[in-house]
């Protein structure tokens, strides 16, 4: 898709097309997170497309070509937030560091209920970094995010190095490993998608990195879980996504439209066995793909 559609409510905006495409309508400098999940290279299935590029460097390339524009959209006081695998994270994470400030390496930590791998140590974990343009302007929002403390909360110790001994404080400001359990099909917020991120992880961004009414920005809306919950928070959105599939996620979800293309949107039924689309790495790739890595 060359094109794109743009369907608009008072507080979010979804562009159904090309991030590369839709991101050029997007106002410079007007920004305030970006939260970026792309594909990883790893061989799911997202509707018709596959997650697969020609090589590493390929996708590496692409990457920078929408962060680069990304980056662009943010304010001079904005931040951003990114993913993707464990493989290809130090390639962006040295591309970034000359670009913005990168103030921390987080690691989203998960259980699993299957086997991971028997031959070598599975992944339980995804890295995310946090980036901003200007380390000494940009929103954190301390009291939002805090977490219950296990020295003063739990164990109630007594911090004895003060002129008066007091009890440690019970909440802290979360460290850079975070354990937020999948979405998982049982769950009141599962959609139908091969790597659906928890709310929970996109409210912490959110909260940490906004203020009210401030405009997020997701490039790969996928299930539209960053503009709900900015939406919930009060803050505005835009959400891009090139999957029809998911774009009626996202209409749904953030109440836009209950209609598209003339049928009706519902949430998932949950009765359907799921597919993830694994294992296609090493296929061929779709021709109409092909365009997607002209970079």
């Amino acid at each position: 898709m060359d094109d794109f559609e743009k369907y608009i409510s008072p507080n979010a905006t979804i562009y159904y097309g090309n991030c590369l495409t839709a991101l050029h309508d997007v106002p410079d400098e007007s920004i305030d997170l970006v939260f970026a999940d792309p594909p990883y290279n790893i061989g799911k299935r997202f509707g018709e497309f596959k997650d697969v590029w020609p090589s590493d460097n390929a996708y590496a390339e692409w990457c920078y070509q929408w962060l680069g524009l990304c980056i662009g959209k943010l304010k001079p006081t904005g931040s951003l937030y990114i993913m993707t695998s464990t493989q290809a994270m130090p390639c962006l994470d040295l591309w970034l560091r000359e670009r913005m400030s990168i103030l921390s390496r987080i690691v989203w930590h998960y259980d699993s209920s299957g086997v991971q791998a028997k031959k070598y140590f599975g992944s339980l974990y995804e890295p995310i970094l946090f980036c901003v343009k200007d380390p000494k302007a940009y929103t954190f929002n301390v009291d939002a995010i805090e977490v219950e403390a296990r020295t003063g909360a739990v164990r109630k110790l007594i911090d004895y190095r003060k002129e008066v001994p007091a009890p440690y404080k019970t909440t802290k400001i979360p460290g850079n490993t975070w354990y937020i359990p999948r979405v998982r099909y049982r769950m009141a917020e599962y959609e139908e998608h091969p790597s659906q991120k928890p709310e929970a992880l996109l409210e912490r961004i959110i909260k940490a990195s906004t203020n009210p009414n401030d405009l997020v920005l997701d490039p790969f809306g996928g299930t539209f879980t960053t503009c709900a919950v900015a939406q919930r928070l009060g803050r505005k959105s835009i959400g891009i996504e090139l999957q029809p599939g998911y774009v009626k996620i996202g209409l749904r979800r953030l109440g836009i439209a209950d209609q598209f293309d003339g049928e009706s949107l519902h949430a998932p039924g949950k009765t359907y066995v799921r597919k993830n689309g694994n294992g296609v790495r090493g296929s061929a790739i779709d021709e109409k793909q092909i365009e997607l890595f002209d970079v």
